[in-house]
């Protein structure tokens, strides 16, 4: 006689029923039936949703929204259970005067009574910038650890944001693992290397498919940058999506970037796409700080002979047509690789290095733009400490 037991499949009615027995107590009523609950999506036993809160209580309904995933999170065959808080408003928030008023940042007319309502400051942070790319498999986020590292090297105190929602890779390059600390009111960033990070890496297993709708990731991207205790940081460099879809352009949209780099290899089919992203920073009035050449080469260990497997100077020319810096070229070295995936990239650890160099140089030519995006706004001026 022979038995088998079947795992259960949860249902979104398993999950509305489980969360009508979570109270909001502000309420006085369950979250399901206060209409708080949206866009539930459960797939292969994963689940996740977003529960629409006060934006002035956004901080204190963080024990509501642990209450919320494991409630959902006892239920037979769930496996994995992401909640986020949405802050939701039926008003437009009034223009904040933050660390970025006063600066054109390159949009016309200049930043003074022209910030749009919801548009996010973060007390602290003198510098945004994005590193972005036209699509995946460039290597941006190599680019974007190893560039806030050099940033760092050269004296700037440095914040990683990881805004790849559905591929985040920070936690492993910077080699750290568990969820952050929060005080309550402000999630703690992890650090490591003298850099402060944060990413939704950290909140879920490295293996956990992210199931979000948009809405939901873009919820989450403004929550990983208000709800956080960044600090006083110099610059803030932000790991973007790649691709030019909705998350990218609510960062470009709502966060006052000071500039962007963009991230390319020297192939064509890359080119056009690193063409599509400079095209949707400029739309959204984001000084483009230049262009930087991932993979440019390869170097023969044996013979010091430079490869170019995948092309020669495209990114250089296409920075001259566009008219904007060509910021470097970076070559495909295994040095950079194998440091990057084992957590410990090598302008953290070997600065001096000649596998190092290429990201110093850029960030050395990053810092100026930034420099002199912010060197021209008076109200700013008593904020900036620029160190020489």
């Amino acid at each position: 006689m022979t038995s088998s037991t079947q795992k259960p499949t949860p249902t979104k009615e398993d999950i509305l029923s489980a969360l009508s027995r979570v109270t909001d107590k502000d309420l006085g009523k369950d979250v399901v039936s206060a209409g708080i609950i949206q866009g539930v999506v459960l797939r292969e036993g994963h689940v996740g949703f977003s529960i629409e809160v006060d934006p002035a209580k956004g901080a204190e309904k963080e024990p509501l929204r642990k209450a919320c995933e494991e409630a959902v999170r006892a239920i037979p065959g769930i496996l994995s259970v992401t909640a986020v808080l949405t802050a939701h408003s039926d008003t437009p928030s009034a223009p904040q005067q933050g660390a970025h008023a006063g600066h054109s940042h390159g949009r016309p007319g200049g930043a003074q009574g022209e910030q749009q309502a919801g548009r996010l400051e973060i007390p602290g942070v003198k510098a945004i910038i994005a590193v972005a790319s036209g699509k995946g498999g460039v290597g941006k986020s190599t680019v974007a650890v190893n560039l806030a590292l050099a940033l760092s090297h050269l004296g700037r105190k440095v914040g990683l944001l990881d805004a790849d929602i559905y591929g985040p890779s920070i936690p492993r390059m910077m080699g750290l693992k568990g969820k952050p600390e929060s005080n309550g009111k402000k999630i703690q960033p992890k650090e490591n290397y003298g850099i402060k990070t944060m990413s939704i890496g950290y909140m879920v297993e490295e293996d956990t498919p992210m199931i979000w709708r948009g809405p939901m990731v873009q919820s989450a991207l403004m929550q990983m940058m208000s709800d956080v205790n960044w600090g006083e940081l110099d610059v803030l460099v932000i790991d973007m999506p790649p691709g030019t879809g909705d998350a990218q352009l609510t960062i470009a949209q709502r966060i006052p970037l000071t500039g962007s780099v963009i991230v390319s290899t020297p192939q064509e089919i890359a080119l056009i796409d690193a063409r599509k992203g400079v095209a949707m920073f400029e739309k959204t009035h984001v000084p483009v700080f230049g262009i930087v050449e991932n993979m440019a080469y390869f170097v023969s260990p044996d013979s010091g002979e430079r490869s170019y497997i995948f092309g020669q100077g495209g990114a250089r020319k296409m920075a001259e047509t566009l008219g904007c810096d060509f910021l470097g070229e970076i070559p495909l070295h295994m040095t950079i690789r194998e440091t990057s995936d084992g957590g410990a990239p090598v302008t953290a650890t070997a600065p001096e290095s000649e596998e190092a160099r290429p990201f110093i140089d850029i960030a050395q030519k990053v810092a100026g733009h930034i420099d002199q995006a912010l060197g021209g706004g008076a109200r700013q001026a008593p904020r900036i400490s620029i160190e020489t």
